[in-house]
């Protein structure tokens, strides 16, 4: 086949272009040899500002907080760097809904859930297991009915500002880099990936370089006959007689031990899911960062060889551990402890203590403080951290939620602004919930009457979430 003729003024164009590329080449690897940087050289990229709201991180929080505001008349956009909605319950795996006995959202997912024989026969509406499955295919449907336009495996990777407001995020995915521009961003990213990247303040863990909570690779199991594992496995309907959760954890821990391996995590749990079908959580990394990729990937990596040696150490005493063998490990391992955002108010321990009441409440926690072992020393003796103060319900106020140095940012999940020790305590995802769908309400508000989050009273958001009949 002939080639089509070249231009002059084409090849003189392309000669330039390879000129430059080649100086630019120069100027990066001398960089690269003197500082360890590289100088990515700026280019344009697509850029979209169809989206009152955007929310990223599509876990409980992310994916209350889109809905929500989608239903309060918001067009929102959600993005999520893995392949499903529902972050820790279904990538995550993490098999156990905790402080979820609250109106509106969760109320509504309870009911769904049980429409669907997708959770546990649980007379409790506050702790109970559920099929991640079946709430996979729930939340999409919710989020396709609302109207949230979602986009799997896009991951915030910058955030841009003009004065204190955020007002443009770069997103990574297979599309490659895409800009996006709204009136209000939600950070439900668990770890604060978007408000570090805004250029909040932070904390983590009990100091800046912590230690902090260690991570947890959930799996799925199944076995021969869960019935003949009662003793070891949690069941939504106890028989009466049976013995205690923590002495099942006793139990689970004693045989692992018999089989001569002493579990990372001294508490070890199994949850029944339904038929033979069981979650478990039986270990822990211990000091790892969750924003560091490369302590990540060395952690879970160690954290699946665990899980794949207990198992099999379980399966090799026969009995009623026959068969038992592992459906899958999470996609992500579990993280209790990333960056806590600044925000208007900080929730604190003494909050805990003295049981807080605020005006601006968007939900009262009842879950206790939960700060598990901080080292495999400390899980030797403690597998969860003696509590050293008397935790009272208290209130989560909305401004926890709304950034205090950039404008047009809040937050939901664990990563709205508060201590270690309350941290410990709101994180569970009842109240992950609660808060993305007040951050919903309210930045939805906020972006279609071309105000700022902190400017909505949360008496409006109030009334708008009773108007839309999701606070009953």
């Amino acid at each position: 086949m002939k080639p089509a003729p070249v231009s002059r003024r084409h090849f003189i164009s392309a000669a330039l272009a390879g000129s430059a590329a080649s100086q630019s080449s120069l100027v990066a690897a001398d960089a690269l040899s003197k500082e360890g940087l590289f100088t990515e050289p700026a280019h344009d990229i697509p850029l979209a500002n169809d989206a009152d709201v955007i929310v990223c991180g599509a876990g409980p929080a992310g994916v209350a907080a889109a809905i929500t505001a989608a239903r309060a008349g918001a067009k929102v956009r959600l993005f999520e760097w893995r392949g499903c909605l529902g972050g820790i319950w279904t990538a995550g795996l993490l098999g156990y809904f905790l402080d979820f006995n609250k109106p509106g959202f969760a109320k509504e997912l309870r009911e769904k859930l049980d429409a669907r024989d997708a959770r546990a026969n649980s007379k409790s509406t506050s702790r109970f297991c559920y099929d991640p499955e079946a709430l996979k295919l729930l939340l999409e449907e919710l989020c396709l009915e609302a109207g949230v336009k979602f986009q799997y495996h896009t991951k915030v990777c910058a955030a841009f500002k003009e004065g204190n407001k955020l007002t443009t995020i770069v997103t990574e995915s297979k599309s490659g880099r895409q800009a996006w521009r709204a009136p209000v961003f939600i950070d439900t990213t668990g770890d604060g990936d978007l408000g570090y990247q805004a250029g909040c303040a932070f904390e983590t863990g009990m100091a800046e370089d912590c230690p902090c909570q260690p991570m947890s690779l959930n799996a799925l199991l199944i076995v021969k006959d869960v019935q003949a594992l009662r003793e070891f496995v949690r069941f939504a309907q106890p028989k009466e007689g049976e013995n205690s959760d923590q002495e099942k954890k006793k139990r689970i821990k004693d045989v692992l031990v018999s089989t001569g391996h002493f579990p990372s995590y001294a508490s070890p749990t199994m949850w029944h899911v339904r038929d033979n079908l069981i979650f478990a959580m039986m270990n822990h990394e211990y000091g790892i960062k969750a924003w560091d990729a490369a302590e990540i990937t060395a952690a879970t990596v160690r954290a699946r060889a665990e899980m794949n040696k207990m198992v099999a150490g379980l399966r090799g005493l026969g009995g009623p551990w026959e068969g038992i063998q592992i459906v899958a490990t999470a996609e992500q391992i579990g993280v209790r402890d990333g960056r806590r955002i600044k925000g208007r108010y900080t929730v604190l321990q003494d909050d805990l203590a003295k049981g807080a009441r605020h005006e601006d409440a968007v939900t009262r926690v009842t879950f206790g403080i939960d700060v598990h072992a901080l080292s495999a020393e400390h899980n030797k003796n403690h597998a969860i951290m003696p509590k050293n103060i008397k935790m009272q319900p208290y209130d989560i106020p909305l401004r926890a939620l709304i950034a205090q140095e950039v404008d047009g940012l809040m937050m939901a999940g664990r990563c709205i602004s508060g201590d270690f020790i309350a941290h410990s305590s709101y994180r569970v995802t009842g109240n992950a919930v609660a808060m993305g769908e007040a951050a919903g309400v309210v930045a939805a508000l906020a972006a279609t009457s071309k105000r700022m989050p902190h400017e909505v009273a949360w008496s409006e958001g109030l009334a708008k979430l009773e108007a839309m009949g999701q606070r009953v």
